[in-house]
């Protein structure tokens, strides 16, 4: 008999199919589905993966983009106990195979997007591969071009599900393994329990407020941890779920007005974004419909969370800091409260002393967080967390390795400081810190001291190798809109004038320490290179940065 007070994603099911039985909780371009139907597509597959052969522990492969389907597949395979690996769909054939080298699928579900992959993955490359699906099939000439595939539908052809089957858990309760980019640049598989998944949603509708009366954008895919882990809190409230393909700020300004959109995610490029074609396409219109932004991914300026809230006035605005290890986010707070009108900034406490790094907010309910103090350090040191939203660790073959060296408690690879009032202060990746005279930098905490500046846009902090310094703190800054970088252009308007001495003054006033100053700024003129996970690829930031000052030394 099984245990049904064990922890499992599936148990929002019940939910859906009585409370929201007969309202529409899936909108997928003209597909609209009700809790019952949404309910009913679950079981289906799921006792479809079961005749087909699905056993406790397998691993399901998902290379899609977003849909209706792609949350039905989550938990259908979840609910026989399977393991589910979304494949990131920008990846590279070569990085896919990879990825499912290291977990071993023996299914692998496609859309049309990346069905290129069922040809390019053979079976020497996955030997653990026995079945391949089309997730759904939109052209008939591409249906019958690729007849040889199962799809969806097959799977669920003739299967009748009377009431909910009996949930099945994989070994450990894994339910998920998402991919991270490892330092090596191979991706790891970060392994995620059901009970992990439910402490987190719980936090999100704890802190955020959602309920089932909320309409949920999905921007972010659902190949990362914010997008699953978003997606399971309103799945287990029983919101409506309005799912885009992929982001699109313009599309997506439509659909939150076509859809009376109350909430989304965002990353500060996607807010950029939206504020952007706002601007150009819509003359600034606002957006009354939206309650709830949650931010993750880095700080939002000074400038995009004034637009963003001129968009959304009516939107309380949050950030989170997390990562896939744990699940998501770790802390919360409120970046801007539309009751007050104003932004929440929290002042670093100890006002006889350098602020140092950026507020991310205070630990969500249930989860242990704490900073484990530098040796020569009071008040410093490394991120580390404990609870039921840690990984089990990470995937290798048939199993889960652990890597957590400190007992319990999981290692962020971050550094930071708590203050008085429990806030926790984010001041960098301890594997990216910068040696500079014999000082630490975190180019994390100059990068959100150079966003506090209204002229720049978006910032990142590298150390180029210096014979005196050892490294030299270097500042590669995008401007905003009609501002002037005053070093290499003639200029007639100084409100918007910006330079190395002007951004140097910033720094200063911003009581940043002299050590921490850059001492050299670079317009960038075009979006930072980013990994497929979002992540600043600092090293190809740093290699341009160079061939800059090559360029400006020899024309000396």
């Amino acid at each position: 008999m099984a245990n049904y007070s064990r922890p499992h994603l599936c148990h929002c099911l019940t939910r859906l199919s009585s409370v929201k039985r007969n309202a529409v909780v899936t909108v997928y371009g003209q597909r609209r589905r009700t809790g019952q139907e949404f309910v009913d597509g679950v079981m289906r597959l799921a006792g479809g993966l079961v005749r087909l052969g699905l056993r406790n522990g397998d691993v399901v492969s998902i290379a899609a983009l977003n849909s209706d389907l792609f949350l039905e597949w989550l938990l259908a395979v979840a609910l026989v106990g399977g393991i589910v690996a979304p494949l990131n769909y920008r990846w590279s054939l070569k990085e896919a195979k990879m990825a499912m080298q290291l977990v071993e699928p023996v299914l692998l579900v496609t859309d049309e997007a990346c069905v290129s992959w069922f040809i390019g993955v053979q079976n020497i490359d996955v030997p653990s591969l026995k079945w391949r699906v089309l997730m759904e099939s939109t052209s008939t000439d591409f249906a019958s071009e690729h007849n040889q595939f199962l799809t969806t539908e097959m799977l669920k052809q003739n299967v009748l599900v009377d009431s909910l089957p009996t949930y099945a858990w994989a070994p450990d309760d894994a339910v998920v393994i998402c991919f991270t980019s490892g330092t090596t640049g191979r991706p790891k598989g970060v392994t995620i329990s059901h009970l992990a998944f439910i402490t987190q949603s719980l936090a999100k509708i704890a802190v955020v407020g959602y309920g089932e009366d909320d309409v949920y954008l999905h921007t972010s895919p659902l190949v990362h941890i914010g997008g699953l882990s978003s997606a399971m809190a309103m799945l287990m409230v029983g919101a409506c779920h309005v799912l885009l393909p992929k982001f699109d700020a313009k599309t997506a300004l439509q659909v939150m007005e076509q859809h009376c959109v109350t909430c989304f995610i965002t990353v500060p490029a996607m807010m950029a974004d939206l504020v952007s074609v706002n601007r150009t396409t819509k003359n600034g219109d606002q957006n009354s419909c939206v309650r709830k932004i949650l931010n993750g991914g880095g700080s939002l300026s000074t400038e995009l969370l004034k637009d963003a809230a001129k968009i959304f006035p009516r939107a309380k605005i949050f950030s989170a800091y997390g990562m896939t290890e744990a699940c998501s986010s770790l802390t919360f707070m409120t970046l801007y409260d539309p009751t007050t009108q104003e932004s929440c900034k929290v002042t670093y406490p100890l006002v006889s002393r350098p602020k140092q790094g950026t507020c991310v907010g205070k630990p969500a309910p249930h989860i242990e967080l704490r900073v484990k103090l530098d040796e020569d350090s009071l008040r410093v040191g490394k991120i580390v967390t404990r609870g039921p939203h840690t990984m089990l660790g990470y995937w290798d073959g048939h199993q889960v390795v652990q890597e957590n060296s400190s007992g319990a408690w999981l290692d962020t690879g971050d550094i930071g400081t708590i203050d008085e009032f429990g806030n926790l202060w984010l001041i960098g990746r301890s594997s990216g810190r910068i040696k500079t005279g014999g000082e630490n930098v975190y180019p994390e905490e100059v990068e959100a001291v150079l966003l506090e500046h209204p002229g720049i846009v978006s910032a990142v902090v590298i150390g180029v190798m210096d014979v005196r310094l050892g490294e030299m703190v270097v500042a590669c800054v995008r401007l905003q809109v009609n501002w002037i970088w005053s070093d290499v252009e003639n200029h007639r308007n100084r409100d918007s004038e910006l330079s190395s001495e002007a951004l140097k003054h910033h720094c200063r006033t911003q009581n940043l320490t002299g050590f921490k100053i850059p001492k050299r700024f670079v317009r960038w003129e075009k979006q930072f290179p980013l990994t497929t996970t979002g992540k600043v690829k600092r090293d190809e930031v740093r290699r341009e940065a160079m061939s800059h000052f090559q360029i400006l030394t020899s024309s000396l």
